[in-house]
């Protein structure tokens, strides 16, 4: 069963590519035609303009050397003859030489410029960066916004279509599977289709995807609703900080991306709220008939104000670069997903594990032979993207993993509702929206590493309080907790990205930003395999130790036991009561074990952010 579903997707999200690619190729073929010839016809004129000033400065030197040869008949008549005259002669022979090498020089010169201009992003009438702003977020709200709506409903789904708990999963890991495959070749769609065409048609598939979801009666119409969100979303995610980097400058990008920033980090932390009050009041189906409704709306906005043209070139798809890309990471993200929902031993993660990882290194090779990689590696090579990258995936690990955890713990060990759970977290995701600009800011003026030591520092103390969890953990305490760790986050999430891109030049942006994404992913799959491992283990141990220690020889057990029968109507009620009680304090010792790791990992965050360096090296002199 899994098998067949990993290769139903691979061939799903492949066919669907081909389609898209197919579809827009027609409408590109047509504007590179019109493109082509307005760069001519503008390339001519600007040759005969260069032109017509070499051919007067051409008939100057004519002219000059005519005078001379007439002063040269002179001096022949008259006999004289002059070294100084010679040498004068010389020299003016030399200073036209010269002169005519430098309008070369300035041709070229000017030629390069002309490329850069066309090779440059355009805004459409009436468009600004400020709307263009908002028609991105609005966007990938919706879409980020789509990602944690469904956890909370999942239960629900799954009851209505009759299916179990591991088939109702794919509805989580289908998605999840379709954007590890899109992302990486993300660079590749930047270069082959302008941003406006891929936002278009990205916003179009999810909002046709959320009317499929709305009126699904089956799992098989809701998969497929899933598959149309998921290639959306895995277009819109690296669209909007591709598109963010090229209308920014770059001492100005760091408020751009804050403000982005409340999207990415705003959605996921509304969603659980969101779903829990639709959940418990309406149907299901009301939240992806809303995300239908709004995606029509930022449909509508996208094509009036999203109006951002580049020229683009028009790169061969590589069909086996793309072939061992969808393979490796969906392996490898199948495989993390399902080493935390299950075992890392069990033989379908040591499989897709394995089957990951060769296909990665079969894509690494492939693409540092490649004369014009479909994702260049060039990228790793630049100091300040890769440490910023090193640190922002650490950071995801614990963040992502935290999500996970706290949760759990909420809901399932001390009985608040999903909508108490989520009214928890909102607090602490309305400072990181609040304080996303502000940190941008902060970035274009004092440089990434302040604000890295600073929110790592903040997050590492925030994360060891949550190690101190309890049965009595108050509610208010919990709040204040996360949104101290949420402030922290704030300076760290969005900054680090930014810095990272910054460090690179214009041309590997889109190469950058897909490496960047891919890896953040793959982090978020790997701390939320590991921190839920390490509390499935440790909960198994203390529960071991815990059973131990409950002797019914032992005189102050027996007594309490016997207290509790008589209490409660017989010693099976009192024995099964205390076991309950048992298997609750391993697991809230099972989750502090866990935030021990992820503060662990904030503390390596810290650690690496000292090695960060000033912030002129994080702007790009290419």
């Amino acid at each position: 069963m899994t098998m067949t579903f990993i290769i139903v997707y691979v061939v799903i999200a492949l066919i669907l590519v081909g389609l898209v690619n197919l579809f827009m190729s027609k409408r590109k073929r047509k504007m590179k035609t019109q493109r082509t010839e307005q760069t001519l016809s503008e390339n001519d004129t600007s040759h005969q303009s260069y032109q017509s000033k070499f051919n007067i400065r051409d008939t100057d030197e004519t002219s000059e050397a005519n005078d001379a040869n007439a002063i040269s008949e002179e001096n022949g008549k008259l006999n004289i003859s002059n070294n100084s005259d010679e040498t004068e002669a010389l020299t003016s022979d030399q200073n036209a030489v010269t002169q005519h090498e430098e309008s070369h020089t300035q041709e070229e010169e000017i030629n390069e410029k002309l490329k850069q201009k066309h090779s440059a992003f355009m805004f459409g009438k009436g468009t600004s960066q400020g709307k263009v702003l908002i028609a991105m977020i609005f966007g990938m709200f919706i879409a980020i916004l789509n990602q944690t709506l469904l956890n909370v409903a999942l239960p629900k789904i799954n009851t209505d279509f009759n299916i179990s708990a591991n088939t109702g999963q794919w509805l989580m890991t289908g998605f999840m599977l379709v954007n590890g495959i899109l992302i990486p070749i993300s660079a590749f769609l930047f270069n082959k289709y302008s941003y406006r065409k891929l936002f278009l048609v990205a916003m179009t598939l999810f909002t046709l995807g959320s009317l499929v979801c709305g009126i699904s009666g089956s799992f098989t119409i809701m998969m497929v609703g899933r598959v149309l969100q998921a290639i959306g979303a895995g277009i819109l995610m690296p669209l909007g900080t591709n598109v963010f980097m090229t209308i920014f400058p770059p001492e100005k990008r760091g408020a751009a991306m804050g403000t982005l920033g409340i999207a990415m980090i705003l959605a996921p932390a509304i969603g659980p709220t969101l779903s829990g009050y639709i959940v418990e009041n309406y149907h299901w189906n009301i939240m992806f008939y809303g995300m239908f409704i709004i995606g029509l709306i930022s449909l509508a906005i996208a094509y009036i104000w999203f109006r951002v043209y580049q020229v683009t070139t028009n790169p061969k798809a590589d069909i086996p670069g793309i072939i061992f890309s969808t393979i490796g990471f969906g392996s490898l993200l199948y495989g993390f997903s399902e080493a935390g929902n299950n075992s890392w031993t069990a033989p379908s993660v040591v499989i897709t594990l394995l089957l990951g990882v060769v296909f990665i290194v079969a894509f690494v090779i492939r693409e540092l032979t490649m004369r014009v990689p479909m994702l260049n590696l060039e990228v790793l090579k630049y100091s300040g993207f890769t440490l910023t990258t090193i640190i922002n995936m650490i950071v995801t690990m614990s963040l992502f993993g935290g999500m996970i955890l706290l949760p759990l713990y909420l809901q399932n060990l001390r009985g608040f509702t999903p909508l108490q759970s989520g009214l928890l977290l909102l607090p602490g995701a309305l400072i990181m929206g609040f304080m996303g600009p502000i940190a941008g800011r902060l970035l274009d003026t004092i440089g990434i590493k302040p604000l890295a030591l600073i929110g790592t520092g903040i997050m590492t103390y925030a994360t060891w309080e949550l190690t101190k969890l309890n049965m009595n953990t108050t509610y208010s305490h919990l709040m204040v907790i996360y949104i101290i760790r949420s402030f922290g986050m704030s300076f760290i999430m969005m900054p680090i990205m930014t810095a990272g891109m910054n460090s690179l030049p214009q041309r590997l942006i889109s190469h950058g930003n897909a490496l960047s994404n891919t890896l953040r992913q793959l982090a978020g799959s790997i701390g939320t395999a590991l921190l839920v491992t390490v509390m499935s283990t440790q909960t198994t141990q203390y529960v071991s130790t815990y059973s131990q220690d409950l002797d019914k020889t032992n005189p102050f057990i027996k007594d309490r036991l016997q207290e509790m029968a008589q209490a409660m109507g017989g010693e099976q009620m009192a024995t099964q009561k205390i076991l309950e009680f048992v298997q609750k304090l391993a697991s809230i010792n099972g989750v502090n074990s866990a935030f021990l790791v992820a503060t662990a990992l904030s503390a390596l965050a810290f650690i690496l952010s000292l090695f960060l360096r000033g912030k002129e090296h994080y702007i790009s002199k290419e």
